[in-house]
């Protein structure tokens, strides 16, 4: 099944105890709607974990359920309104949701005061093998570490710059440190020759996070076409995402009002790099 879902009320994806999590928030709402009869009876299983405050638009599960593709559809959008899910196939036993084609993640950054120019260059060095070394979390190993990446770009948006990064599969915290290596690169604290040695596995860098909110899961994709599709144009999570687009228009209205001058500031592009902890332990293919 395809889903998505709005990142910013969960402590990532993985059920943790005490903690409000997108696979939590699943699996209560499976066994209340009786669409399974306990949580371990779904068997649910995810493409792509994901960290606290990252969202999601097309990422992918498996589960088990004598349901038809389209019931699965309509019980599962009632869930939650942060959750949505629109698309489903069946897939035979023994099929694993995390052997995706690929992987395609968009990180939305400010683009006020960030040279687009040198946000491009730095992209254009990640290409067919990156030593993941310094754009990995927790990768303790002197030789290099090689993975497949099938490449960065960026582009302008409105107010912002899209980075794009698809790939098989990504190391745990790969994209954000590759958007902080671009990020120091762009302030000028890190060169495009050091920023390619450690891509190529010449030298290491330490390099922090960028936020997780700003991160979306875009896509994962599989060689074979999803079967039923969502058509509706209503539904819980429709409404809560117009409510929250509301509440922020009205809330940067506030803050423009509150501080009229804030549009001539330079916001520097360093500001708010510290790391976040994602509460998930690693896993291949998660970000």
């Amino acid at each position: 099944m395809q889903f998505g879902y709005d990142g910013s009320g969960f402590t990532g994806w993985a059920r943790q105890p005490g903690r409000r999590t997108v696979e939590g928030e699943l699996l209560d709402g499976l066994v209340r709607l009786g669409v399974v009869g306990s949580a371990d009876e779904a068997q649910l299983e995810v493409a792509s974990r994901t960290d606290r405050g990252v969202h999601a638009r097309a990422n992918a599960l498996t589960l088990t359920s004598p349901l038809s593709g389209a019931v699965l559809l309509r019980a599962l959008n009632g869930v939650s309104p942060e959750i949505f899910f629109s698309a489903a196939r069946p897939v035979p036993d023994g099929f694993s949701v995390r052997t995706a084609k690929s992987r395609w993640y968009r990180y939305f950054e400010p683009a006020a005061g960030r040279d687009l120019e040198r946000w491009k260059a730095g992209a254009a060095l990640f290409r067919e093998y990156v030593d993941v070394r310094s754009f990995g979390r927790e990768v303790p190993s002197e030789a290099p570490v090689w993975r497949k990446i099938d490449g960065v770009t960026a582009v302008r948006g409105a107010g912002v710059i899209r980075v794009d990064l698809r790939a098989p599969s990504f190391v745990w915290r790969e994209v954000r440190k590759i958007v902080a290596g671009l990020r120091a690169h762009d302030r000028g604290s890190l060169s495009l020759g050091d920023l390619q040695d450690a891509i190529e596995g010449r030298r290491r860098l330490t390099l922090p996070l960028a936020e997780p909110e700003r991160l979306v899961l875009w896509e994962v994709r599989y060689d074979d076409d999803w079967e039923v599709h969502v058509h509706a144009r209503e539904g819980p999570y429709l409404r809560a995402a117009l409510e929250a687009r509301e509440a922020a228009a009205v809330r940067a209205s506030i803050l423009s009002g509150l501080w009229p001058a804030a549009g001539h500031l330079r916001i520097s592009p360093d500001e708010g790099d510290a790391e976040h902890d994602g509460g998930e332990e690693p896993s291949a293919g998660a970000e």
